[in-house]
């Protein structure tokens, strides 16, 4: 039993330069228009995968894995996405809104037969910080993975496969009637303290 165990651990894939995968937007995803455009800011990304190894995306062929935490990864891409059309504050006392994220999954799902494509998905709390009101806004991207046999083409269609489901869930975030609505309550709730202040004097 010990000596199964021990190739078991001995089998499990170790991050190698050959078989690190590193995942960008190759540009960013520009976000919609907003009647008066607030200035965000990412306070958290937090994995709420539920993954013991975030970085190893595929187990079999020896491995792949990300260069880096797909936390750090959703952020950039957010941020990257954001700042494109100053949309991104400088700072946390500079934001008209707070996001906080948490990350559902970033890696491969698993589709019909042999086939696997690429998912990420997460969910945001959007808050004005002046009001302590806040509003949940969803994202998922996908992508259908084309089939590779040669392991060189594995890895380049893993990540093809996740910045192409990492730039869907960037636009359903950034481009979604959910963030639009976010946008729209919350800073009404804003506006109404200092003009109900104003009426109140």
């Amino acid at each position: 039993m010990l000596a199964f165990h021990a190739r078991a651990v001995a089998d499990e894939p170790k991050p190698k330069p050959e078989n690190i995968i590193s995942v960008h937007l190759a540009e960013p995803v520009p976000p919609q228009k907003f009647e008066r455009a607030p200035k965000l800011w990412i306070t958290d990304v937090t994995d709420r995968s539920g993954n013991p190894q975030p970085m190893l995306v595929l187990k079999s062929r020896g491995g792949i894995f990300l260069d880096r935490q797909p936390t750090v990864i959703v952020r950039e891409a957010l941020e990257e996405s954001l700042k494109s059309a100053n949309l991104l504050a400088t700072d946390a006392n500079s934001a008209d809104l707070m996001v906080r994220v948490y990350l559902f999954h970033f890696g491969l799902a698993e589709g019909s037969g042999l086939d696997f494509f690429g998912k990420v998905e997460f969910s945001t709390i959007v808050k004005n910080p002046k009001t302590g009101e806040t509003s949940e806004v969803k994202a998922t991207g996908t992508s259908i993975a084309k089939g590779a046999a040669k392991k060189k083409n594995v890895q380049k269609n893993v990540q093809d496969d996740l910045e192409e489901s990492l730039k869907d869930a960037t636009r359903n975030f950034l481009r979604g009637q959910q963030l639009k609505d976010a946008v729209a309550t919350l800073w009404k709730a804003g506006e109404a303290t200092p003009s109900a202040a104003a009426k109140s004097q």
